[in-house]
């Protein structure tokens, strides 16, 4: 039998609120997504103004910390054809569902990864700073 660990809704609303926070420091209307462990979608946010196309981007970036446990930033290094681990093509998987641009980050509690962050409407640096914000967020909170 398995045990798993999942993000309940308050610690999801809470990783959103320091998302949104640092998006709001920057100036620059965010689309948030939260997953479980899994990535499937648990919360979300659109900010006032979040661009339209972020809410898929950021449900995506979500999923793919979340499931592959991992930085999308990660990936987008990795998929450098120069690079010894050379991923180049892993964004067509899963019917496109694999991100790698950054703002996407994993959830750990524990030592275990029981959910991803997503953010978009930035730059990849501006996302992932808010994704790190709500991490930090859940970390401060519940670690």
């Amino acid at each position: 039998m398995l045990i798993i660990n999942r993000l309940n809704q308050i610690e999801a609303k809470t990783i959103i609120c320091g998302a949104v926070h640092k998006a709001n420091e920057l100036g620059i209307p965010m689309c948030i997504s939260v997953v479980d462990e899994s990535g499937n979608l648990i919360a979300f946010e659109r900010m006032d103004g979040g661009k339209v196309h972020s809410v898929t981007i950021s449900q995506d970036k979500a999923f793919t910390a979340a499931s592959a446990r991992k930085g999308t930033h990660e990936f987008n290094q990795a998929c450098i054809p120069v690079h010894e681990n050379n991923l180049f093509g892993i964004h067509t998987a899963l019917g496109g569902r694999m991100c790698i641009v950054g703002g996407g980050l994993p959830i750990v509690s524990n030592g275990k990864v029981v959910g991803g962050i997503g953010v978009s409407s930035g730059s990849p640096a501006q996302d992932l700073g808010c994704a790190q914000a709500g991490v930090d967020a859940f970390t401060h909170n519940y670690n």
